[in-house]
């Protein structure tokens, strides 16, 4: 089959759910084998954003918060959701602020990721940010967290042995270790 070809038909396309983060939409489709079937997508209305702040020595700066779907309490690297149509740096650069109370002057784009391309569309961008200062951190309303610096490696460690679960700081936090390692950052 060709790369370039779609199999799938959409016979009718009806939304099931909408709120102002995401909207389900349930497909009736000819699928690949030529059969009916359904197929379930979900569009995300924010892109994620991901920020590793980087100082001199390499130390970096995660967030520890409570997961709602998991009902676990999670360490993550700074994460956001950026609004359709609002430029993904601004958005790094307002939630490094908001959740670490940290400014940087240098932000460095090292990963576009497709987070679930099976059943989603969203779509995140990851940073590396450098030269830091620091201010009072401001978190939304609805978010309580905890900070900590900690050095790169050992947030490289937290994401081998499994501290660190969420797939976007994990994929992030190994760019950035194969890029410091080829000395790019």
């Amino acid at each position: 089959m060709e790369e370039n070809i779609n199999p799938w038909t959409i016979v009718s396309s009806n939304e099931k759910y909408d709120n102002p983060w995401m909207s389900v939409t349930e497909h009736q489709v000819i699928n690949a084998a030529g059969n009916n079937g359904i197929y379930g997508t979900v569009h995300i209305k924010h892109y994620a954003i991901a920020i590793i702040p980087l100082d001199k020595d390499y130390n970096t700066w995660i967030v520890g918060q409570h997961r709602f779907p998991f009902n676990s309490y999670e360490w993550e690297i700074i994460e956001g959701g950026c609004p359709e149509g609002t430029s993904p740096l601004e958005t790094a650069k307002r939630e490094l602020k908001e959740e670490a109370g940290i400014e940087a002057k240098e932000f460095e784009l090292i990963l576009e990721m497709q987070l679930s391309n099976s059943k989603t569309d969203e779509i995140s961008y990851s940073y590396i940010a450098k030269e830091l200062t620091f201010t009072d951190a401001a978190p939304d309303e609805d978010e309580v967290l905890a900070i900590r610096k900690i050095p790169f490696s050992e947030l490289v460690e937290m994401c081998i042995d499994g501290r660190i679960k969420d797939a976007l700081s994990i994929a992030t936090v190994l760019k950035a270790k194969l890029l410091i390692d080829k000395g790019l950052i």
